[in-house]
């Protein structure tokens, strides 16, 4: 009875600390961004205003997001790599873009351009088009989804 007690009061703990942890997110400077972002923000974000840098921090991790004023919006990981891309009126930076994502899009679909770009955790991406098509890669760069 004891250990079961011992182990329910354990539980209950590491639960509340998780909930303390989860969603700590704390403004900051664009200057206190990892380098790799800054980079990144200055190379191809120069003319846009940040409207607010913010810090998020998980349990295990913490991530940061940068927000310009004209509604454009940029995630990165821990170590200042971006994990998400979405623009509102203009495209994505072709640079940012990998080539075999782009290609297939000029293929495919011509006069559309991409405005948005994510990372996902098994290592594919999730783009979607000014022409409102959303495309899924896999990890490859192979297409394996059109909505």
């Amino acid at each position: 009875m004891k250990k079961l007690f011992l182990a329910l009061v354990c539980f209950v703990s590491l639960q509340t600390m998780a909930f303390a942890f989860a969603g700590d997110d704390k403004p900051v400077q664009v200057t206190d961004l990892p380098a790799a972002a800054q980079q990144l923000i200055k190379k191809y974000f120069a003319g846009n205003k940040v409207a607010l840098a913010k810090m998020e921090r998980d349990l295990l991790s913490k991530s940061y997001d940068v927000v310009f004023t004209n509604g454009d919006k940029l995630e990165f990981d821990s170590k200042g790599q971006w994990t998400e891309i979405k623009c509102t009126k203009t495209a994505v930076p072709a640079d940012l873009v990998p080539a075999p994502i782009s290609n297939c899009v000029k293929e495919n679909y011509s006069g559309a351009s991409i405005l948005s770009i994510e990372k996902e955790d098994d290592g594919g991406y999730d783009v979607r088009l000014s022409n409102r098509v959303e495309l899924e890669f896999n990890k490859n760069l192979q297409l394996t989804d059109i909505d």
